[in-house]
């Protein structure tokens, strides 16, 4: 169905038609010289040594794994509130999910206390997902991880440039993981990136992106080099530069985009406080934010009253979501089993409302004053 108020508005004007267009006539289509501008342009947005681009964020986490050297029989700690994906990269390398629980209704980010309760010698890596891009409380992870000499994934995807303590999010761990789906802060269809500051886990992943070849079509093209070699079992991870030119366009318009997600964020935690039996996750959150979604929980009910409450809204066309089922309840997790109950319940009472930078209070009016009504006939 059509909606009034989508719960996500892509911000795409003239520049990314023109900036893909640019591209086409260029003649040069695949990996090449908008990558290599998108990856210089993101790695300085950051703060760090190394951003490589790729396809999408799944890719970025596979790798992520592999050039930490997890593998077979070693187990990593992963939220099972996360998008599937993050938790599909450790099959991928023959490693072990162990799901771990979230800390409350009120921060949906993987708990370190339930971190540390599941440690093991098998352990090798903790995954962290920053939900809405809010930040994971990354100084008590860090410091279990030292302890026990863990590696730490970001998934970031949610997170581009928001903030913990002043770092940027996706630079505090080992490796840092990026969307660019169609829906994400930063929007290209498909796409991903991954930063390092670790010189050799950069140089492995331009590596194996490429089908583990020594150099590329563009610096062959660009006489850097006349011949290759394939030293390494690898991929066809590469982003090509059509993505990457929307990419840059879209890295510009940024910081704009998500100071306006800010304000609105703001005004929607003032309208939503008069509504009773909710909780709005980060609430009191007060560094810079992606906010890439705006979760609400419902105190009362069951999953079937929270499905109730989005078909109402659906009807008179509000657009609603769910962030996440979680992943421990999947069929291909049966046999992992997990005891989850705050994740048990966020996963069955969340709701996720439209935000993206084109919202009007106008629309949050609406929204806020629907879902009242609708709490109250229930």
């Amino acid at each position: 169905m059509s909606y009034n108020i989508p719960l996500f508005d892509l911000n795409f004007d003239h520049e990314e038609e023109k900036a893909a267009l640019e591209t086409i006539h260029s003649k040069w289509i695949s990996t090449g010289p908008k990558n290599i501008e998108l990856e210089n342009m993101f790695a300085s947005m950051l703060g760090v040594k190394h951003a490589i681009a790729l396809t999408n964020c799944t890719v970025a986490l596979h790798l992520a794994f592999e050039v930490a050297g997890i593998g077979d029989g070693d187990e990593v700690l992963v939220p099972a509130m996360t998008f599937v994906a993050t938790v599909n990269s450790i099959l991928y390398v023959r490693a072990t999910p162990v799901f771990c629980d979230i800390i409350s209704k009120d921060d949906l980010t993987i708990d370190p206390v339930d971190i540390e309760k599941k440690i093991t010698p098998r352990t090798k890596a903790i995954a962290v997902m920053h939900f809405a891009g809010f930040p994971c409380k990354m100084d008590e992870i860090m410091a279990i991880a030292e302890k026990h000499n863990l590696k730490v994934i970001e998934d970031a995807c949610h997170g581009p440039l928001s903030e913990y303590h002043h770092q940027k999010l996706g630079t505090i761990g080992d490796l840092g993981c990026f969307s660019f789906f169609s829906n994400k802060n930063i929007s290209t269809g498909e796409g991903g990136m991954i930063i390092t500051n670790n010189d050799e886990y950069a140089a492995k992943i331009k590596l194996l992106r490429s089908h583990g070849m020594t150099s590329m079509s563009y610096e062959r093209a660009s006489g850097h080099s006349t011949s290759y070699d394939v030293v390494a079992l690898g991929y066809n991870y590469r982003m090509d530069d059509i993505r990457a030119s929307i990419a840059i366009v879209q890295l510009r318009k940024l910081y704009v985009d998500l100071q306006k997600r800010m304000i609105l964020r703001k005004y929607y935690l003032e309208k939503l406080s008069t509504i009773p039996n909710i909780t709005i996750p980060f609430k009191d959150h007060q560094e810079f934010c992606s906010n890439y979604i705006f979760p609400i929980i419902l105190n009362n009910g069951d999953y079937e009253y929270r499905d109730r409450v989005r078909d109402k809204l659906h009807t008179i066309g509000i657009q609603t979501s769910i962030h996440y089922p979680a992943a421990h309840r999947f069929s291909i997790y049966k046999n992992y089993h997990a005891d989850l109950p705050e994740t048990d319940f966020a996963t069955d009472h969340e709701i996720t409302l439209p935000i993206y930078s084109g919202l009007t209070i106008q629309q949050i009016d609406l929204i806020v004053s629907e879902l009242a009504l609708i709490l109250e006939q229930m």
